[in-house]
């Protein structure tokens, strides 16, 4: 098999075992996925990017062990980070399947019942390769206006993915945010950009979660993007979550309002319609 000598140099580098051959991963736009093969019979795989935005590998790091100590939805150990390339155990894929999904759903209600100190992070992280703010504040609807909505409504205006007359449609909703949100809940652990490319499905019916934007925040936030671009079996999913963690009465008014979020930054990101999108979510909240 082939081997790509840059980058099995670095794995080798970083964890101190010969690196046997490499293959590319497929998928992702962010960073540069290669499986490694080593020597010692285990996989990892590299993810690198040249001149990475400051911090940016570590921050994924941060965001998969903090998911890990809740116990839940398993995610990959970090092997090792550096400020151009993270390194992790490989997980082997296999075919979705309904008790796979019902399993993530349990699990899913599970780390996000670890919960967290505040809504927030101690430190910003990103999305993508968006910045995310992540300044702690006490309740989750101030939290999701100022930190979550509001800096992309401002950077898609400037970007042109949002019209004026979209973006006051978005605020509208911002204005109405504590009508909008339901009642109040606990803090919960959060992937923070659970869509469906960020669900691995392993071998054993067991579900893995990736590249996470984790942080304090609103477990709802994590089921609408699961639905935002479509999962297999998702009503599985949502089933088998609610019997651990029944959600609030209402909670499916409010899905758009939690996927106002991503379709911001896809619209910061990417362009194209996801402004229409979020002006539309918006305006079906009104």
């Amino acid at each position: 098999m082939a081997r790509m000598t840059g980058t099995a140099a670095r794995g080798e580098q970083l964890l101190g075992v010969a690196v046997v051959s490499t293959t590319p991963v497929a998928g992702g736009d962010v960073s540069t996925a290669t499986r490694l093969r080593l020597s010692n019979g285990r996989s990892a795989i590299i993810k690198t990017r040249p001149q990475a935005p400051a911090g940016f590998f570590a921050a994924e790091a941060r965001g998969l062990r903090w998911l890990a100590e809740a116990g839940g939805t398993p995610v990959p150990d970090v092997l090792a980070v550096d400020d151009d390339c993270l390194v992790l155990d490989w997980i082997e894929p296999a075919r979705p399947t309904a008790d796979a999904a019902e399993s993530l759903g349990r699990s899913l209600a599970a780390t996000h019942a670890a919960g967290a100190e505040t809504f927030g992070a101690a430190q910003d992280g990103y999305i993508g390769l968006a910045p995310l703010p992540n300044r702690p504040l006490d309740r989750w609807p101030e939290f999701y206006a100022s930190r979550r909505v509001m800096p992309y409504v401002r950077a898609a205006l400037q970007r042109g993915a949002l019209s004026p007359d979209e973006a006051e449609d978005v605020e509208q909703v911002v204005k109405r945010i504590h009508t909008l949100a339901g009642d109040d809940e606990p803090v919960a652990r959060i992937h923070g950009d659970l869509w469906s490319g960020n669900v691995v499905w392993g071998q054993d019916d067991t579900a893995w979660i990736i590249d996470p934007a984790a942080h304090g925040g609103h477990r709802e936030t994590d089921l609408a993007m699961l639905a935002l671009f479509g999962i297999t079996h998702l009503q599985r999913i949502l089933d088998a979550y609610q019997e651990v963690a029944p959600l609030q009465d209402g909670w499916e008014d409010r899905v758009a309002l939690h996927q106002l979020h991503p379709l911001l930054v896809h619209a910061v990101m990417f362009g194209g319609g996801y402004g229409a999108r979020a002006a539309e979510a918006a305006r079906s909240l009104l």
